[in-house]
């Protein structure tokens, strides 16, 4: 596993419970490697927005992923509402993803990923302002 340079995220990531704290990792490596394998993709700036690890890139919408003490089986990959994003991740892959509204794609802590669609949720987001006009963000 990469390491996180901002020790306000690794801080994050050290204090989440143990039985999750390997799907965050898995979480963060797949929106790592997939910046890396998208065209178009520079950098990605690790931060931390509302307390959440956070992801952004210069063309992008963030991403944000997390843990709740409320739900404490479940883990979360979190999109920006007011994009198309959720709303079309759930026309093509209803059948592969939990949602929560249109703002989250929602995983418990025993779920094996679909990590092809996951991936392409997750390279759609980090390019989305180049793809919003596409229909169904060119997925």
């Amino acid at each position: 596993m990469g390491v996180i340079e901002n020790t306000k995220v690794a801080a994050v990531f050290e204090h989440y419970p143990e039985h999750i704290q390997q799907q965050m990792w898995f979480l963060r490596e797949l929106i790592l490697d997939t910046a890396t394998e998208t065209e178009g993709i520079d950098t990605v700036e690790e931060t931390l927005k509302w307390g959440e690890p956070s992801y952004l890139t210069k063309n992008g919408s963030t991403i944000r992923i997390d843990w709740k003490k409320s739900s404490p089986h479940q883990y979360a990959m979190y999109f920006n509402c007011n994009t198309m994003l959720v709303d079309t991740f759930k026309e093509l892959f209803r059948d592969k993803f939990k949602f929560e509204g249109n703002r989250a794609i929602v995983f418990d802590e025993n779920d094996e990923i679909p990590v092809d669609e996951l991936k392409q949720c997750i390279s759609s987001s980090l390019t989305y302002h180049t793809r919003k006009h596409l229909p169904m963000l060119g997925i």
